[in-house]
């Protein structure tokens, strides 16, 4: 019985290890494009930089309107009780010890306007961060969308060296029956040729490609990927209206959320410039000891002058001068990101009729004319360079569908990388 569990169990291990290597892949990222932007998301050092910087600004803010620390000053006097005895600064044995406890207070609306502009740099401190996010699945999206183009070229590529083959073969039987020159059969082995020197460029380009991705998953470059399975489907028409995604772009943009709160703190900003036209406070009291008890009362008051008024109005002009340039950049960010969002639903719409055209009517009319034009070679009705002409109609045919499939799929990253979100 247990020669029989061993037996069982041993089989049960084997079954294991073979399924897994049936399955390469499994547990490998980069057949899908949200499980690579899920391990971009915990692993890319960029965003990580950037969301600390994002951290360390808003726990900045919470302290930004705090009060100075109050300051505490003892002073010893007649520490020889008019030469009567040694020098000494026991409170109880010198003439009187005065303690002074100070608050500095600003001006009215100082600490509420430095809070603001530290809660207003954090926030755009959190825009820079989703700015990079945004840009680092953008630039993923686009790498796995050529990497599906890489590997579908390379499928394509094979399948027409298959075909070559064919036809060489067909040539090399009709030249040995004297039905065909010579030269058909040169013709074939030359387009074989060619088609693997195309293979070996796109194995270049993958093995580039798939290092790229790595660096953006912050993974050795020669980590194993997995093959794209599928394209990401395309939004609705309905959904790419100009007008709803420049709304949308307005508002959730993470770069104009960064600069609309730059023009914000510069703002603020101008505002604490004004404020300095105006003196800051410093308030104390100070109980004074004699012997061992206390005997007398002060309080105190100081403030500075504000005389220095050209320097104050330099300060001034600064922070205006800061804010209509901050107000610049926010128009010029803005009018970027519009045309940006122009000119992508334009390709889009290009990309999504190309691929109609293409695979609706001129790769069905190139297939037929490649198959009328093998039947005719084999008949000898037809010569060998109308057969490459048609295959080649082919070719390219399914490369411009492709390249139109991907080319949809950088658009609609580029969109996305707009809006900071996926549409």
């Amino acid at each position: 019985m247990r020669k029989i569990v061993l037996g069982m169990a041993g089989a049960v291990a084997l079954g294991l290890c073979l399924a897994a290597r049936a399955q390469p892949g499994q547990g490998v990222p980069g057949a899908d494009v949200d499980a690579l932007l899920s391990q971009a998301q915990s692993r890319n050092p960029d965003y990580a930089a950037l969301r600390h910087e994002a951290e360390a600004a808003e726990a900045r803010s919470l302290s930004a309107g705090a009060l100075p620390d109050p300051r505490l000053r003892t002073e010893w006097r007649d520490i020889t009780r008019m030469g009567e005895q040694n020098a000494t600064l026991a409170p109880s044995r010198v003439g009187s010890t005065r303690y002074l406890l100070m608050q500095d207070l600003p001006w009215f609306g100082k600490r509420d306007l430095k809070r603001e502009v530290a809660e207003l740099e954090a926030a755009g401190a959190q825009g820079r961060a989703q700015g990079i996010w945004a840009e680092i699945a953008g630039r993923i999206k686009t790498t796995f969308a050529q990497l599906y183009y890489v590997q579908r070229s390379e499928r394509l590529n094979r399948e027409l060296l298959d075909l070559m083959t064919r036809l060489e073969k067909i040539a090399q039987a009709r030249y040995a029956g004297g039905l065909a020159a010579q030269q058909d059969v040169i013709r074939a082995q030359v387009e074989q040729t060619g088609l693997q020197n195309e293979l070996i460029a796109l194995d270049m380009e993958r093995h580039h490609l798939h290092t790229r991705m790595n660096a953006l998953l912050s993974r050795p470059g020669g980590a194993p990927l997995a093959t794209p399975e599928r394209l990401r489907p395309l939004p609705a028409p309905a959904r790419l209206d100009p007008a709803a995604l420049a709304d949308r772009v307005r508002a959730r943009n993470p770069q104009l959320f960064a600069e609309a709160s730059r023009v914000r703190m510069a703002e603020k900003s101008r505002d604490l410039a004004y404020k300095n036209r105006y003196p800051d406070f410093t308030v104390g009291v100070s109980p004074i000891q004699y012997g061992s008890a206390v005997k007398e009362w002060e309080l105190m008051v100081e403030l500075n002058i504000p005389l220095q008024q050209s320097s104050r109005r330099a300060q001034e002009r600064e922070a205006e001068s800061l804010l209509s340039a901050a107000q610049a950049r926010q128009e010029a960010a803005a009018n970027q990101a519009l045309a940006e969002l122009s000119e992508n639903l334009a390709g889009i719409e290009a990309a999504r009729r190309t691929e109609s055209l293409l695979g609706g009517s001129l790769l069905p009319q190139a297939e037929l004319t490649f198959q009328a034009a093998l039947a005719g070679y084999e008949t000898g009705k037809v010569d060998f360079a109308t057969v490459l002409d048609a295959q080649r109609q082919i070719r390219q045919a399914r490369q411009e569908r492709l390249k139109a499939q991907v080319e949809a799929q950088v658009r609609l990253a580029e969109i996305e990388r707009l809006l900071g979100e996926d549409l």
